[in-house]
């Protein structure tokens, strides 16, 4: 069964991705079923009886899956087909990698009722920040785009044309920033709580530990920036970046190394 969703997610996802634009309808009348087949898989991958699967590819796939999302719902509002053009393909790799990475299995006996909601907030808040790198990414794109001497011709270039004005795109990356240091702080708080239940100790300074404040510190820095000193343009998108980047070692590069290197479950 799960299979079966995650090869329709794939397939269809990919068909998203190739559509041209003037298939809008289609899009938006495929989008939604590639998103319930997606998040069908990742019931079925990681909701298991007495226990949740978690690994790097899960965690990357329910980034993905809120991704499509998110794009779906703001697509109605803003002409983001340019993003159309990022998430798909993506959304289409990590359906796969899921397939082939399924994770390991944490047991919930014995655990607090309030562990699953930690894991919950945590994906959110990871996941609301993916769209905001892809954000950035295309704001980039974009910027390059309106400062380059000669136009040019091809695929990417064609849906940076169909993005909104870097002013509105600017307004939706920060939206999407301060909800998800909002979960961001949130997730910090309650593994503050879990590592003490679990480890003894307020804080277990590890890698994830580690990445995960250093990156909630650079998104702090880049709100209060904001709010204080204006900070737009490439300043914005600089501490977006680097904040995603130390997020993704936190939970994806921690989880990859100790997989696919290393050979360990959880831990």
């Amino acid at each position: 069964m799960q299979t079966n969703f995650l090869i329709a997610a794939a397939l269809l996802y990919l068909v998203c991705a190739v559509l041209p634009p003037a298939k809008a309808r289609l899009i938006a009348a495929i989008t939604p079923v590639a998103w319930a087949a997606h998040g069908a898989a990742l019931w079925f991958d990681v909701m298991v009886p007495g226990s949740l699967r978690l690994g790097f590819a899960a965690m990357l796939s329910s980034a993905l899956w809120i991704s499509v999302g998110a794009y779906w719902i703001e697509n109605r509002n803003y002409p983001l087909d340019g993003l159309r053009r990022m998430v798909m393909p993506s959304a289409a790799a990590v359906v796969v990698l899921q397939g082939i990475f399924p994770g390991a299995l944490i047991a919930l006996e014995g655990r607090s009722p309030l562990f699953g909601w930690h894991i919950a907030v945590a994906t959110l808040a990871y996941s609301t920040l993916t769209i905001a790198a892809f954000h950035a990414v295309l704001m980039a794109l974009q910027e390059s785009r309106l400062h380059a001497r000669s136009v040019r011709a091809g695929f990417l270039w064609a849906a940076l044309d169909q993005l909104p004005a870097l002013l509105t795109m600017e307004k939706l990356l920060f939206r999407l920033i301060g909800f998800g240091f909002a979960l961001l702080s949130l997730t910090v708080l309650s593994g503050i709580f879990f590592s003490e239940e679990l480890f003894g100790q307020a804080l277990k300074w590890d890698h994830k530990s580690v990445f995960t404040l250093l990156s909630w510190l650079l998104f702090a820095a880049l709100l209060a920036g904001r709010h204080f000193r204006g900070w737009r343009g490439k300043t914005a998108l600089s501490f977006t970046l680097a904040g995603f980047a130390t997020l993704l070692l936190a939970y994806v590069g921690t989880r990859f190394v100790l997989e696919v290197v290393l050979h360990r479950g959880f831990a």
